[in-house]
């Protein structure tokens, strides 16, 4: 898998597919291999470059103590920048959901396209907030993920309906949440502060003129589908679906659903001959 330079670190990405380019962003505490469905099918029509965060998968630490939204958004835009590539649609779930509106706003001309699922560019409520920094404030004293805390934080993720018929998604996410890296949990706890003090958006939300996919699970915890809703409404050409039987993180949950989201959305709004027309290498 390749990896650019950003600002002195490495970034890790993967990279399948040729033709019109989209840029996946994915969830805290997952990395860029939660796309594999949806870049499986993808990849036959179009170049999909999915980001690891910084302490996530295999790009290197973030490196800094304080940490915003807009330079997180900086980083992707130079990240497009160095592979070349001036015009691209953005597929964003959570924390990928809200970089990704932030890259939208400040490079209009790039972002052909938005897709932002189980995500919500508003203010974090204050009892989430509270909960989730003394979850972060966890991880920072213990140095690790322990497991009383993985099991609290794997659920999160999850429709009830897949921890009862897809129990082993819930254990796969906790063995990979203890098995982090004490090396890492520093960079970790600062994305997530930077994500739960996020910068409220949602005035600016009318500014964005591309047309736009909110995509929310019906049983989504902590972003439930009003969020979705009243994003949607704020958006000028905007349309919402609610997944049913998945929580935040839809597209693992129900990858077919998903797919057929993001493949119908972008075959009606990234012209077909255009796209057809794209093959850049790396």
């Amino acid at each position: 898998m390749p990896f650019l330079d950003i600002n002195g670190r490495r970034l890790h990405y993967i990279d399948k597919g040729k033709g019109y380019p989209i840029l996946f962003g994915h969830s805290f505490l997952w990395d860029s291999a939660m796309w594999a469905p949806q870049i499986e099918a993808l990849s036959a029509h179009y170049r999909c470059l999915a980001v690891d965060l910084w302490d996530h998968g295999q790009s290197d630490h973030v490196g800094v103590e304080h940490y915003t939204l807009k330079q997180l958004a900086a980083d992707y835009w130079h990240f497009m920048q160095a592979l070349g590539l001036d015009e691209f649609a953005i597929v964003g779930l959570s924390v990928g959901g809200m970089w990704g509106t932030q890259l939208t706003l400040d490079h209009p001309d790039a972002v052909s396209a938005l897709v932002i699922m189980d995500t919500y560019v508003g203010v974090e409520p204050k009892v989430t907030k509270e909960k989730y920094f003394g979850m972060l404030d966890m991880m920072r004293e213990s140095k690790c993920i322990p497991a009383p805390l993985a099991d609290a934080i794997a659920p999160l993720f999850f429709s009830p309906k897949t921890a009862v018929n897809n129990p082993q998604m819930l254990q796969d996410l906790k063995a990979r949440l203890m098995a982090i890296k004490s090396e890492n949990i520093p960079g970790i706890v600062t994305l997530g502060k930077m994500i739960f003090t996020r910068e409220c958006l949602l005035d600016h939300l009318a500014k964005i003129q591309q047309n736009t996919l909110v995509v929310c699970g019906a049983d989504d915890i902590p972003r439930p589908p009003r969020e979705a809703e009243e994003m949607a409404k704020r958006l000028s050409h905007a349309k919402v679906v609610i997944i049913e039987d998945a929580g935040h993180i839809a597209n693992l949950e129900q990858p077919e659903k998903a797919t057929a989201l993001l493949q119908g959305f972008l075959e009606e709004h990234i012209v077909n001959d255009v796209a057809s027309s794209f093959c850049f290498c790396p």
